[in-house]
């Protein structure tokens, strides 16, 4: 498996190694010593969520408070998707700052986000289904977003015609709202969590 790191601290790439033949393929979606080689983290697995979004419905961003943060590996099953992480860490040397990478069935590449980053994504394909293994579970006490199309954040999507946002995602705030508040994790927080 190959692995890179983006130019956020806390996001990397895997791309898996496909082996094939006429009958199909075999890969390794995860595997944990490689996992933490590449990161210097362990991932406890704690929830795996799946969403199946058509062509133009744009998820997030969505985080979670640090403490307890959710660290995710999302990868993408069926179709294709844009992928983002942005950084929301408070501190950050790169806070407000996004990455985005395209997972889909023919590269069958994972992102990871450590906690304290945010995530979204754009579904490219008619039909996509994404695949999120979670560091922790679901809690909407520490579940918080910010609007996808905010320009302080800037996210180049690659369309913004006809998109699909869920009334929570339409209603979420600018970051400039809540970068004041208590919400947004701070980048102490984080580097105090991976201890």
């Amino acid at each position: 498996m190959e692995v890179q790191q983006l130019g956020i601290e806390g996001a990397f790439l895997f791309t898996p190694r496909q082996i094939g033949d006429s009958r199909g393929l075999f890969l390794e979606a995860f595997k944990a010593s490689t996992f933490e080689a590449a990161t210097g983290e362990t991932f406890d697995l704690a929830q795996v969520n799946q969403s199946v979004s058509s062509r133009g419905v744009l998820r997030g961003i969505h985080f979670a408070q640090t403490p307890p943060g959710q660290a995710k590996y999302v990868t993408c099953t069926v179709g294709a998707i844009y992928d983002v992480v942005v950084d929301l860490r408070v501190g950050s040397p790169t806070f407000g700052r996004w990455e985005g990478v395209q997972l889909d069935t023919e590269n069958r590449c994972a992102l990871y986000l450590s906690t304290g980053l945010g995530h979204a994504f754009l579904g490219l394909a008619d039909n996509n289904a994404v695949t999120y293994l979670c560091s922790s579970e679901y809690n909407p006490a520490v579940e918080y977003g910010i609007h996808p199309l905010d320009p302080q954040v800037g996210i180049d999507w690659p369309s913004t015609e006809a998109v699909s946002l869920s009334e929570k995602d339409a209603a979420a705030p600018r970051l400039s709202s809540i970068m004041h508040t208590e919400v947004l994790p701070t980048y102490e927080q984080w580097q105090a969590s991976r201890k």
